[in-house]
């Protein structure tokens, strides 16, 4: 599908609509930059963080969520970093799962600390999560992210099933030389457990560039592999995507297996999303530099029309899609800076 430029005459200020005439409404929330893993495919070891005086404070994270849902934004993802390291991450939940308009809320994390927080995250209102996990092997889940521990992430995941945040869903990122082999084990997971798996292709980001671009393993390598060992797959949710996922299930299988496919099979024209970095800036493409400042307007005293004004007008500008294929690589932030 070609992008097509709408009229001016067609924007509407009480709606994010972009030039396109795509309705944005699903917000992805970054609450802190800072996590407690170090992914090979998301930051060097020796990374470091933003000092917290920088990032969106509680109040202001609050607030601009107001601002968001009052345009439409109904649809709230949490991110990182690692969301569960926030100070105060359970309060911050319950004060946007209140906020007038919004319908949902859910969060991706790396799982480590769900087995403390799942049921008070639960308790919170919020309605579920995805969780990371990108091999069932130790030593290898260790040597990817460098310095995890299987076991917690797999009580945390048992821990968000208990405590209600369900559907599960779990994301893997597979890494040529890392865990290509493991994709099987992992996609065999929904033959027992009501979970969707999803392989989701490695995006090249600014300091792992080289990692990210030269060990991709593209969806349809991943889908092959599968179906090697565990049979062919059916489409699920009528072929149509899930989110950004395209839905597959084994035989028999109670869950699902999901391929995000977002270099070699992008789903632009149906992009609905934003993003709003743990220092306040709206990004309107995962993989575009571009960003729109609202944290020091918001700081310096700017009316909430104004700044109401700026989100507007940024997510008119939104891009039609990624430049992966022109060679266009986002370099001014690092995933754990954006929140996925």
């Amino acid at each position: 599908m070609s992008p097509v430029n709408y009229p001016n005459r067609l924007y509407n200020p009480s709606m994010a609509i972009d030039r396109f005439g795509r309705n944005i409404h699903y917000l992805r929330i970054s609450l802190t930059d800072h996590c407690n893993l170090r992914c090979i495919y998301c930051m060097t070891e020796d990374q470091t963080f933003r000092p917290n005086p920088e990032l969106m404070q509680d109040d202001e994270i609050l607030l601009l969520t107001r601002l968001f849902a009052s345009l439409g934004f109904d649809k709230i993802r949490l991110t990182g970093g690692e969301p569960t390291v926030r100070a105060h991450v359970v309060d911050l939940v319950r004060g946007i799962v209140s906020t007038e308009g919004v319908r949902s809320v859910s969060m991706t994390t790396n799982g480590v600390l769900l087995k403390k927080l799942a049921q008070p995250l639960a308790d919170a209102g919020l309605h579920r999560v995805n969780v990371s996990i990108d091999t069932l092997d130790p030593e290898k889940f260790h040597r990817l992210t460098r310095w995890g521990k299987l076991q917690d992430v797999w009580d945390g995941i048992l821990a968000a099933e208990k405590a209600g945040l369900t559907p599960i869903k779990l994301n893997a990122v597979v890494v040529k030389g890392y865990n290509e082999e493991d994709v099987v084990d992992l996609a065999r997971l929904t033959v027992e457990h009501p979970w969707q798996i999803r392989f989701i292709e490695m995006m090249p980001f600014a300091d792992v560039t080289d990692v990210q671009t030269e060990q991709i393993i593209t969806a349809a390598q991943i889908q092959d592999r599968i179906e090697s060992k565990l049979g062919r797959m059916e489409a699920s949710n009528d072929g149509k995507l899930d989110g950004e996922a395209r839905v597959f299930h084994l035989p028999g299988a109670q869950g699902d297996v999901g391929f995000i496919s977002s270099v070699t099979h992008p789903f632009c024209s149906a992009c609905t999303r934003a993003r709003l970095t743990a220092d306040g800036r709206l990004r309107l493409c995962l993989l575009r530099e571009k960003e729109v400042d609202l944290l020091t307007p918001l700081r310096a005293g700017a009316s909430l029309d104004e700044l109401r004004q700026l989100l507007l007008d940024g997510v008119w500008q939104k891009p039609w899609g990624h430049g992966l294929a022109e060679g266009i690589i986002p370099l001014n932030r690092a995933m754990n800076e954006i929140g996925g």
